[in-house]
């Protein structure tokens, strides 16, 4: 039972999810602190882990009939676990995203609240939208990175426009993981290159105004050359085990864009220590699915 559980989380995202709250924290200028504890750092770690978790938990109990038909492998239609276990699974998950962050602030828990209900609406009814759905994803990880900057709430307002980039980013993700299934649309990977295009320019824009683009350039660098030849050979066969892979690339390659954050506002160790989390989710992703 706890195997088919673990699967739900998608436990290699869940890293991902945790690289974004380091990357918030880094803009926020918690991690360059000689004050700086531990204590924070770890309650936001979880909050991430539990709302991320709850997110994609419930996204396969909103998705099951749907799944019984193209997906029946996975742990709710092939019955390893029902529905409503998964449920109680999603709704435990939630429950410790929030309350791990309002251990932080009330603005954290408030943005954990945010999060739970952004997350939920996808899974309803965001998905289904062609525009609505890759906005409505974009945001859950927008948030995230706001979450991690709320370790000193007074930090939130001035850095809430950064959220825009992992937007624009997961936007880009959740078209092209459209024709995951079916086959994709050569036009709609060519304009989900655009944004990640646009997303590197925004990242090394911002480290050039901070003076740290020779620091975060060798992580953007690293971003595009695992994000763009799996894109491109989907763009040249758009079949879906092509587009799985540029899905997969996609997800993972957030811990090197968070990275290129830390780079971009801490320092270059920093983000190496953020790397490190890279061969993990990789690790992870070849034993549990990603999408």
């Amino acid at each position: 039972m706890l195997l088919p559980l673990l699967r739900l989380t998608r436990p290699a995202n869940l890293i991902t999810a945790v690289a974004d709250v380091l990357a918030g924290m880094a803009i926020a200028g918690y991690l360059t602190l000689e004050t700086a504890t531990f204590e924070p750092l770890g309650w936001l770690c979880l909050s991430t882990i539990g709302l991320y978790g709850g997110g994609v938990v419930f996204n396969d109990v909103f998705d099951a009939e749907l799944d019984a038909v193209e997906r029946p492998e996975r742990s709710i239609p092939s019955g390893q676990v029902s529905v409503w276990q998964a449920s109680i699974l999603g709704g435990v998950l939630f429950l410790i995203g929030i309350l791990a962050a309002w251990m932080v602030s009330p603005l954290s828990g408030q943005l954990a609240i945010a999060i739970t209900l952004a997350s939920l609406i996808y899974d309803r009814f965001g998905k289904h939208h062609p525009v609505a759905g890759p906005l409505n994803m974009g945001l859950c990880r927008g948030l995230n990175l706001l979450l991690g900057i709320s370790i000193l709430p007074e930090q939130v307002e001035p850095w809430a426009w950064v959220a825009v980039v992992p937007i624009i980013y997961i936007s880009a993700i959740t078209m092209i993981s459209r024709g995951e299934v079916h086959g994709g649309n050569p036009r709609t990977l060519r304009l989900a290159g655009l944004l990640y295009g646009v997303v590197i320019a925004c990242i090394a824009a911002i480290a050039q105004q901070r003076q740290q683009l020779g620091t975060a350039f060798p992580f953007l660098l690293i971003l595009g050359y695992f994000i763009f030849p799996p894109l491109w050979r989907a763009v040249r066969e758009p079949v879906g085990r092509n587009i799985g892979m540029a899905v997969k690339s996609g997800v993972i390659s957030l811990i090197v864009m968070n990275a290129a954050w830390v780079a971009a506002f801490a320092s270059f160790p920093l983000a190496l220590l953020v790397v490190c989390l890279l061969p993990l989710s990789r690790l992870l992703a070849k034993v549990f699915a990603v999408t």
